[in-house]
């Protein structure tokens, strides 16, 4: 749906205001700026600011820089797995100290954990100024909302040395990871086989604001004839960052005051990952995956990455500037090594990225230095809480990360098809139609999407009762065709009388407050608002309650839920969200939990949708706009309010990347893009990358002409199609993919860095992918009239071209180029893989559900290929009952065979309705790609399976022109769950 930005801000209050503003805009500087300056750069932002500076400070004293943090010897131990002990701040030059607690937690999964929080805070030993209700506590209930396991002590780490200024723990595998905490200065040197991976304040930028209280300045009396402290302003020198106190205990933006009653507290912590040129990961940003420097030069930022979850729209590209979600995780790549890093803060964040060339050691000659990424991590609040990974695999780390926040929801099966949104369709009859004609064209589709517009006057869980008359019977045509509805449900209650939602908001007291601790009344679609403070459970179940069919009429088994604007977006509040001030559910303020709200509100939706009616358990289904770490489990998300251009086409793919490397794969961008209208060879090369987005919806602003596929002449019309039926009949390979993500936080489509960690040529490309672990590697047209592609081939294994099945010319490390007209994708397989398919062109993934298979060979090098299929009822959550099958293939000698993945005695598995039905479903064709030259008289295989043989024919097609050589065998008819082999001798 739209931003909130005020250009779309309808209320009749505003239209004089906004009209007059326009113009004045117009004249003066071009749009994309003003949006860009609703929003704080770090100068802007009194803590990012002071810390910069202290930075600054650091590195212009060199060598007689000091930090003032050590640890006391006598309040350090080490036990159980744990080491504790007490960080001493040095505040002034009289030797005042203030006390930090300090936990290091050594992990069973071989993460350590690094916590600091401030002794004054944690015993609310401090002061509120304004009367302020909030808590006088650091926020310390991040881990609750985004730490799901792999919490648990590795009591079997060690002390390998310790002394009265330092201690060395030993701990992971093989305790093959060595912690060296130093005492003076603080500091934590993380080792992997004895060499230095990450260190903690390796700069000593370490920068923990401890609270004080406000000493009133006595403003001097003005005598007769002097002038007035603001006349005197102009000639005041500026005062430097480090002594202006200016942002400490109120600071305005925008025309909001942020009031501050717990004063400074920030936390900042400079973390250094030596010998690695490469980082990826803190999205949501609209840049390159390899993350580019942040303090300026030719081709960097000047800018720090920010991470604080807004409502920007038609968002600029190529920028560090922040965007919807927050996963404040990091990796960083080097040949044959990945460690990264996990942030958990859930207040606004800003992150700086510099790189540095170690001396030159004139003992290894022929070595050139290496190259270390510094980074410097600054968050408004909340503890020091920081999680270090040391690999030394990308899977390593994926896994690792998914043991503390989760991994992707295994979705519903529709949710891997095509949606079809824009704002709005404008009625019932109005979807009834689009599904019709989607048919009429043979275009397959699985979900038809609702926005603001299907309600009564913007009141959520009601319809408009002139244009959804019928709602019901909207559900049901469209579920006769196998397809579902989505309709957006928004964070913001309109407050309006007569309304039960609002009614019910406000005398259940469970709506966010403000910092008087009164409903906070702020500016939304609706007009007039308040919003569901979703921390608090008594709204989770209250919100739960209001998903029931028969509380929201209307609403039938097919309907599912999107959630937009939960940053939140709040149009006339500070860059047009919540102030900080808020408070939420206990006495927590908002500047402490932004980053989270959105996933509370993913998450109630969630607990809504698991049950809305006795006896049913199904897998939600939700969109997410705004998300923090663990948000993953919850849904989907989308990269929001994106251009009609080819520039964001672009941006799309290495975006969609980060979110999968950061334990959020289930994400996608609006195809076409959402403002604008898209040219026709622009729109068809988007469903064409779209298609291999893991979430993949079509999207269009209310303004936008309408652009469903089935409206577009020939031959983009066709073009798109063909996309489409490609996506639909690799389902199978899609859903094993998200079956891998469930499991084990694997991304879904995988940059090179991540497929290919020795292949330091792949490090920076994030414009091509490999699907899952199918082999398939795809490179999406992104650029107008282009015709053709150089692809990225990182290892010495073969390759085919995916339509034509020739054998390409390729060589490790090099580029191959590749002919790529406008009705054609750029898709390889790589040798030695086995994916499925689902060939029998279908209207939905309903319609497909109980098709046979076929399974694409692409043979090796070495004469072999390996691949699975997972398929459930793609529904309930039986699969946690054995309801499942998970299959292996593999191609070895003269043999393909077909076992269980997991070595099951699948006999004596209790087959429910599902697995019964699957009897019936079998593999229909193998085509082997690759296929030797002396197949070429081969009439006939042999497969057997169930005790039985037969004889299948075998139909051997030789290179022709560009077509490479292939076989085909069918039909097979061994079942899919079954075990099988077809031998080729």
């Amino acid at each position: 749906m739209a931003g909130a930005g005020m250009k779309n801000y309808l209320s009749s209050r505003w239209t004089i205001f906004l009209c007059l503003l326009t113009v004045l805009c117009s004249l003066f500087t071009p749009a994309v700026s003003v949006k860009e300056n609703d929003f704080k750069k770090c100068h802007q932002s009194g803590f990012c600011k002071r810390n910069r500076a202290y930075a600054d400070n650091a590195a212009a004293l060199g060598s007689s820089w000091k930090t003032p943090y050590k640890i006391s010897p006598e309040l350090a131990s080490f036990k159980d797995g744990q080491f504790q002990a007490t960080i001493i701040k040095t505040i002034d030059e009289q030797g005042n100290t203030v006390q930090l607690p300090l936990t290091v937690s050594f992990l069973k999964s071989g993460t350590a954990r690094v916590s600091v929080d401030e002794k004054k805070r944690q015993e609310k030993d401090i002061e509120l100024r304004h009367n302020s209700k909030a808590r006088k506590e650091r926020y310390n209930e991040a881990e609750k909302w985004a730490i799901v396991g792999g919490l648990d002590i590795d009591t079997d780490a060690k002390v390998s040395h310790e002394s009265k200024t330092d201690i060395k723990i030993q701990y992971g595998p093989n305790s093959a990871f060595e912690a060296h905490i130093t005492y003076e200065p603080y500091s934590i040197e993380f080792k992997r086989d004895g060499a230095t991976q990450i260190k903690l304040n390796d700069r000593g930028l370490m920068n923990l604001e401890h609270w004080r209280p406000r000493i009133e300045k006595p403003t001097p009396e003005k005598k007769e004839g002097e002038e007035s402290q603001e006349e005197k302003k102009e000639e005041t020198p500026e005062v430097s960052p480090l002594e202006d106190d200016s942002t400490w205990w109120d600071e305005a933006f925008g025309g909001n005051t942020d009031s501050k009653p717990r004063g400074p507290e920030s936390v900042a912590l400079d973390i250094t990952f030596f010998g690695y040129e490469h980082v990826y990961g803190i999205p949501e940003h609209a840049g390159p995956l390899s993350l580019k420097e942040t303090r300026g030069g030719e081709g960097n930022y000047a800018e720090p990455y920010r991470l604080y979850n807004s409502d920007v729209f038609e968002y600029i590209l190529d920028s560090p500037m922040t965007l919807y979600g927050a996963i404040p995780f990091m990796q960083a790549q080097r040949k044959d090594s990945t460690v990264g890093v996990f942030w958990l803060n859930a207040a606004e964040t800003w992150i700086d990225i510099t790189r540095a060339k170690e001396s030159k050691n004139p003992l290894a000659l022929g070595a050139s230095p290496k190259t270390n990424t510094q980074t410097h991590w600054i968050s408004e609040n909340g503890l020091m809480d920081v999680f270090v990974f040391l690999g030394p695999t990308p899977r390593d780390i994926t896994k690792s990360y998914a043991e503390l926040t989760g991994t992707t929801a295994l979705p519903q099966e529709f949710s891997l098809g095509y949606h079809q949104c824009r704002w709005n369709y404008v009625s019932d009859d109005d979807v009834k139609e689009v599904d019709r004609k989607m048919d009429r064209y043979h275009i397959p589709y699985d979900v038809i999407w609702l926005d603001i517009e299907y309600t009564d006057d913007k009141k959520y869980f009601t319809w408009d009762k002139d244009m959804f008359k019928d709602p019901i019977s909207m559900g049901k045509h469209l579920d006769n065709h196998g397809r579902k509805l989505v309709t957006i449900i928004d964070p913001h209650i309109k407050n309006v009388g007569g309304y039960h939602v609002s009614e019910e908001l406000k005398s259940k007291g469970l709506a966010v407050k403000n910092k008087d601790g009164n409903d906070f009344d702020g500016w939304c679609w609706p007009g007039s608002s308040h919003w569901i403070d979703a921390f608090n459970p008594a709204a989770i179940k209250w919100w739960t309650s209001l998903f029931k069919y028969d509380a929201f009429k209307g609403t039938m088994e097919n309907t599912f839920i999107w959630n937009d604007m939960n940053e939140p977006s709040v149009f006339n509040g500070p860059e047009v969200t919540m102030p900080k001030d808020n408070l939420h559910y206990g006495d927590w303020e908002h500047r402490d939990v932004h980053n989270i709200n959105g996933m509370t509100f993913h998450n109630a939706t969630y607990e809504a949708l698991l049950s809305r009616k006795k006896g049913e358990l199904r897998r939600p289904f939700i969109l997410t706009r705004s998300f923090y770490a663990g948000s993953q489990r919850l849904g989907a998300m989308w990269t929001g309010d994106n251009q009609a251009s080819w520039e964001h086409l672009a941006a799309s793919i290495p975006m969609v990347l980060a979110q999968g490397i950061s334990g959020f794969p289930f994400a996608g961008a609006d195809v076409g893009g959402f403002f604008g209208n898209p040219e026709l060879e622009l729109q068809s090369r988007w469903f064409q990358a779209g298609a291999f987005y893991p979430f993949f919806r079509g999207h269009a602003h209310i303004d936008a002409r309408r652009r469903e596929p089935f409206l577009l002449a020939e031959p983009y019309r066709s073009i798109i199609t063909s996309a489409l039926r490609l996506r639909y009949s690799l389902l199978p390979s899609w859903y094993t993919a998200f079956y891998h993500a469930n499991r084990d936080g694997s991304p879904i489509i995988r940059p090179l860095y991540w497929t290919h960690p020795s292949e330091e040529g792949g490090f920076g490309i994030d414009d091509q992918f490999f699907v899952g672990s199918t082999g398939l590697l795809v490179k999406p047209i992104v650029e107008k009239e282009k015709t053709s592609t150089d692809i990225y081939i990182p290892d010495g294994e073969v390759y085919y071209d995916y339509f034509n099945y020739k054998k390409l010319p390729t060589s490790k490390g090099k580029r191959l180029t590749v002919n790529a007209p406008l009705e054609a994708i750029p898709i390889l397989i790589q040798g030695g893989h086995i994916f499925p398919r689902r060939d029998t062109p279908r209207r939905s993934s309903q319609l497909m559900k109980f098709d046979d298979y076929t399974l694409v060979v692409a043979v090796g090098n070495n004469g072999e290929a390996e691949g699975e299929l997972y398929v459930d009822d793609g529904d309930s959550f039986d699969y946690e009952k054995d309801q499942y099958i998970h299959r292996t293939f593999k191609l070895e000698g003269s043999t393909l065979t077909s076992t269980d993945a997991e070595s099951r005695d699948t006999k004596k598995i209790k087959e429910g309705d599902w697995l019964k039905k699957m009897r019936n479903v079998a593999v229909d064709k193998i085509i082997v790609v690759g296929a030797p030259s002396s197949w070429a008289n081969k009439k006939e295989v042999v497969v057997e399976s169930e005790g039985n043989k037969a004889s299948v024919p075998l139909t051997y097609h030789k290179a022709d022109g560009n077509r490479g050589a292939f076989a085909v065998i069918g039909r097979v008819g061994a079942k899919i769950g079954a075990d099988w082999s077809v031998s080729f001798a």
